[in-house]
């Protein structure tokens, strides 16, 4: 069996600063043995975790569309943000990949896809996270298992992990894979454990973007 945590981000993304060795050493210590690398607007970071880490590692990106965030999963490369969701959804096929659809409902995420959205496309969705340890509010939860439920979708989770501390908070337990096929199945079979990260960790992702800005302005030799 494996324990996965299917959505973490990397310093790879605007509002984290967790380098991927620290990601690798965290994720051995809590016996965490497949992660979703989902970054923000970027693969990078999960192509270059999927060369390193002594587990099973999917490539994933949180692209913004025009009406909130999709996940892509298995992934080659970026697909780039600011298109449509209709649009995002053929990039991800046209690269053999999983459309996801992280923290959906959420009511308090700016980013989060709109509700409207996630009912057209329901029909385009592979999985959807019914668990994600930044989400405060346990209807969310209870709306995306439903929906989920409704349309014979598997349900996933991950911690959403921005920090280190917050990797494993969500995690799911199933079998092992080897195509996306059979972490669908996978999924479908799954058993998720976890826990709200609370609003604190927040802070974590707040400090990533500010720093960033800081560590750019420098790079460019303006005051930030």
């Amino acid at each position: 069996m494996l324990k996965a945590d299917l959505h973490i981000h990397t310093r790879y993304s605007m509002d984290s600063q967790t380098p991927l060795d620290k990601i690798i050493e965290r994720c051995q210590q809590l016996g965490i043995n497949c992660i979703a690398i989902a970054d923000h607007g970027t693969a990078e970071g999960g192509l270059e975790m999927q060369k390193i880490a002594p587990f099973k590692v999917i490539v994933a990106e949180e692209i913004l569309t025009t009406q909130g965030e999709i996940m892509g999963m298995f992934l080659k490369e970026t697909i780039p943000s600011g298109c449509t969701p209709q649009e995002a959804i053929k990039r991800i096929r046209e690269q053999g990949g999983l459309v996801n659809i992280p923290h959906p409902f959420e009511t308090i995420r700016g980013s989060a896809l709109k509700d409207a959205t996630i009912d057209e496309i329901a029909k385009d969705i592979d999985l959807m996270e019914v668990l994600n340890s930044r989400s405060p509010f346990p209807a969310n939860t209870n709306k995306a298992k439903a929906f989920a439920e409704k349309h014979h979708i598997p349900g996933g989770a991950g911690s959403d992990a921005h920090s280190v501390f917050e990797i494993g908070n969500a995690y799911i337990e199933i079998p092992d894979f080897n195509t996306k096929e059979e972490f669908l199945k996978a999924i479908a079979q799954g058993h998720i454990h976890g826990k709200r990260s609370g609003v604190f960790v927040h802070l974590f992702s707040g400090w990533a973007k500010v720093k960033g800005k800081l560590l750019k302005g420098s790079k460019n030799g303006k005051k930030v």
